[in-house]
């Protein structure tokens, strides 16, 4: 017998969906749904993972942040990403290091990044730049530069370049938490606006309490953070204040040593000396005695010859 004839298709089904995604846009099918988010790659790793999952600066993943962390250089004190947990320098200054060797403290800032002279290189081509420095308005020392704009100013204070970046990273994280303000305090704080604006203030006088709360707060997170890194900038001479004075006491009891040394071997050596000429002394004496008496026995031989030749006539 013959086999039976297929089925025939139902309507709006398989046939109708082949004719839907032949129909379709190349664009619209290629489109992922909602459940396949787009993933961005590590500049690290090169691994993908959702954008979220990304550093905002460097687009680094969790690990190599950890494994990298953005540190201070311990010479020029700018920001730099961390390849080993042992290096503590930036790759420039590391090779500075080995064309001009260990830095010292620049005059103007007091950071220990003078690899040329007596100024490190922010300095020195700021100071052509801008001309000589002035007193920075924070730390009290001559290493602001004024570049004649006041858009560069901080808050219309002239600072130096540190405190610049102190003042910056503060701002920086008293934004990220009012970004991370609970609903409950923002309910409240338009609760606060709308009577302030009910009351008859205007909108600048309701918010002009707020900053002019903010501005000193803020410059107390600058005086703290800047104290931080005095202390830090304060310890690390120190430390090495301490490692000289450790050298210099290591040396100092070396040579003692080496006089202690010499000295036993001196006096070692005298006492010999003298046990020497006490011997070859008392050799001289003891000759001396015997020749004494050799002399004493021929005089008397020779007085008893005299006395005899004259009683025998």
């Amino acid at each position: 017998m013959p086999p039976p004839p297929p089925p025939l298709p139902l309507p709006g089904c398989a046939s109708d969906c082949q004719i839907k995604r032949r129909t379709e846009p190349a664009g619209r099918r290629s489109r992922p749904g909602p459940d396949m988010a787009a993933l961005y790659a590590c500049t690290k790793c090169h691994q993908r993972f959702p954008f979220e999952a990304l550093s905002q600066g460097q687009q680094l993943c969790k690990e190599c942040r950890i494994a990298h962390p953005v540190v201070k250089c311990t010479y020029c004190r700018t920001e730099y990403q961390q390849e080993s947990k042992t290096s503590t320098i930036c790759k420039k200054c590391a090779q500075n290091v080995q064309l001009y060797g260990t830095p010292k403290p620049c005059q103007y800032c007091n950071i220990i990044a003078a690899f040329i002279g007596n100024k490190c290189q922010r300095c020195t081509n700021s100071e052509k730049k801008y001309g000589p420095p002035y007193s920075c308005e924070q730390c009290k020392q001559q290493c602001a530069f004024d570049r004649k704009d006041d858009r560069k100013k901080v808050d219309g204070k002239l600072l130096c370049w540190l405190c610049t970046l102190s003042y910056k990273r503060v701002l920086q994280k008293t934004k990220e938490q009012r970004k991370h303000l609970s609903s409950s305090s923002r309910a409240s704080h338009q609760e606060k606006e709308q009577y302030s604006r009910l009351s008859g203030g205007s909108h600048y006088n309701s918010f002009s309490p707020d900053l002019a709360l903010d501005s000193p707060g803020t410059d107390h997170f600058v005086i703290i953070a800047q104290l931080k890194e005095e202390v830090a900038t304060l310890k690390k001479m120190l430390h090495q204040k301490d490692q000289m004075i450790l050298e210099k006491e290591k040396k100092i009891t070396e040579l003692k040593a080496d006089f202690q040394y010499q000295e036993s071997q001196m006096r070692a050596k005298m006492n010999q000396m003298e046990k020497t000429h006490k011997e070859v002394t008392e050799q001289l004496q003891a000759k001396n005695r015997e020749l004494l008496k050799q002399a004493a026995a021929l005089s008397k031989s020779k007085k008893l010859e005299k006395s005899g030749a004259i009683t025998s006539p």
